[in-house]
């Protein structure tokens, strides 16, 4: 999904970078072997991407869910957000790196419940977190927690909701393209065929 509108200002490329968005450009470069095409419209405003990518490695590295856990949260919240890119992003990283079955992936592609009822406990509270735009209710926030998880999680959904909607509503505007190594993942695909 994409806005009506979309940015005029391009995105960085390589050599209009300067400053601090070369620096964060080169660093994405340096770690993944690329640099997404996201990184480069949020570079427009270096201390949007600062941000974004400081969010992320404290949810990332610091975060008490688990890979397939992770996943399961920024899926939920990106498909929610109608955010093609991050999909795609996000479903590849479940199936190669965090590991998430390609069945609960495609679950979360497709806004279905998950075939694991902890993986699925979470899931739901992610969505009641973005549907009630952070005012759980006492009776999801228990059921929550009494599938193994902690007041803790909560705020590290908080965490992934801020991340998700700085990735997610700079992909509406700026209409990101998504990147080869996600293209396999694109939203009209099937992740058993990705």
């Amino acid at each position: 999904m994409t806005a009506e509108y979309k940015l005029e200002l391009a995105p960085v490329s390589d050599d209009a970078a300067e400053g601090t968005a070369k620096e964060m450009l080169d660093g994405a470069r340096a770690k993944l072997g690329f640099v997404p095409n996201m990184y480069r419209g949020m570079a427009i405003n270096p201390g949007l991407l600062s941000t974004y990518l400081h969010g992320y490695a404290h949810f990332r590295e610091q975060a008490n869910f688990t890979a397939p856990e992770q996943e399961v949260v920024f899926l939920t919240i990106s498909r929610a957000n109608g955010c093609d890119y991050c999909t795609a992003a996000h479903s590849m990283l479940a199936v190669k790196v965090s590991k998430l079955s390609e069945a609960n992936t495609q679950a979360l592609r497709d806004d279905r419940p998950l075939d694991d009822d902890k993986l699925e406990a979470l899931r739901r509270f992610t969505h009641h977190m973005w549907d009630t735009r952070g005012l759980p209710t006492k009776s999801e926030a228990e059921a929550f927690k009494s599938a193994g998880y902690g007041d803790i999680h909560i705020l590290e959904i908080i965490l992934a909701l801020a991340v998700k909607t700085i990735s997610n509503y700079a992909n509406h505007v700026g209409h990101t393209d998504v990147d080869d190594a996600f293209a396999p993942f694109a939203v009209d695909k099937t992740v058993a065929a990705a």
